[in-house]
């Protein structure tokens, strides 16, 4: 689906990054860098192991903090930003939007999985919702600015 989008992959971060599958699979798929923000030290040992064998640790960034505590640098702009917080997490949502606020770069796209019982809002970060996918008992909540009339069919 980002593909598709065109979503640019420059800059990165992935939020509640677990194993950081989904920052590995954005470098990847040409991912210029990626910063992964896990409160799990272990979880963060994991990271490092994947980055290893995967030969992309020379790209990454991994920082061990808690979402919505970590405030992104005042000189990043991410062009890119996933979160896989936990469903059960009611304060997701604004955790998200307080890490990455004003480190979004012109065009950027922010990608949240969650529960499909629970409505996204409508928007997030400052950006809207730009498409809500749903698949079993998750679902995508894509959020990016509208820019082209392609994007608003």
């Amino acid at each position: 689906m980002l593909e598709a989008a065109d979503v640019d992959l420059t800059e990165v971060l992935d939020l509640y990054a677990g194993t950081g599958a989904m920052g590995i699979e954005a470098l990847s798929r040409g991912a210029a860098r990626c910063t992964f923000v896990e409160s799990n030290a272990r979880v963060v040992a994991v990271i490092r192991e994947n980055l290893l064998r995967t030969g992309f640790q020379g790209r990454a960034e991994i920082l061990t903090a808690r979402v919505g505590r970590w405030r992104a640098p005042k000189q990043a702009r991410y062009t890119l930003v996933m979160a896989d917080p936990p469903y059960d997490d009611d304060g997701a949502w604004a955790a998200v939007a307080a890490t990455v606020e004003h480190a979004l770069a012109s065009g950027a796209a922010v990608v949240v999985e969650h529960a499909a019982r629970m409505p996204a809002p409508d928007t997030l970060a400052g950006l809207p919702l730009w498409r809500d996918r749903r698949q079993g008992d998750g679902a995508v909540a894509v959020y990016r600015a509208l820019q082209t009339r392609e994007d608003v069919a």
